[in-house]
């Protein structure tokens, strides 16, 4: 069974050594001669005026969190609902375990 993950583990350490070396040569051939006019900022050729950086409210990124746990709550309801057709005889156990999970997200 484990021996069909071999070529995706093979693929996976081909594209990591790929980034590696390409990381690795970008860094070593490309050019280092620091220029003013490369080292400002562009925003489609209009000088930028004030703070480049903007202060955002916590509550967006208490959305973005919820957004992203509920996302991930859907990425592990879907299986389960697909699976849960094929195996009618065990269904209240993997029911209740579903509860279990959508309780501990939603009060937990």
């Amino acid at each position: 069974m484990i021996g069909n993950y071999f070529p995706i583990l093979i693929v996976l350490v081909l594209v990591a050594g790929f980034v590696f070396v390409s990381l690795i040569l970008s860094h070593f051939i490309g050019p280092k001669i620091p220029n003013p006019v490369k080292m400002m900022p562009y925003e489609s050729g209009v000088d930028p005026v004030g703070e480049t950086r903007i202060r955002f409210s916590i509550r967006f990124f208490l959305i973005a969190l919820l957004f992203i746990i509920f996302d991930i709550e859907i990425i592990f309801l879907y299986p389960w609902a697909v699976v849960f057709r094929n195996f009618l005889s065990a269904g209240p156990f993997i029911f209740f375990e579903m509860v279990v999970f959508l309780a501990i997200l939603v009060f937990g």
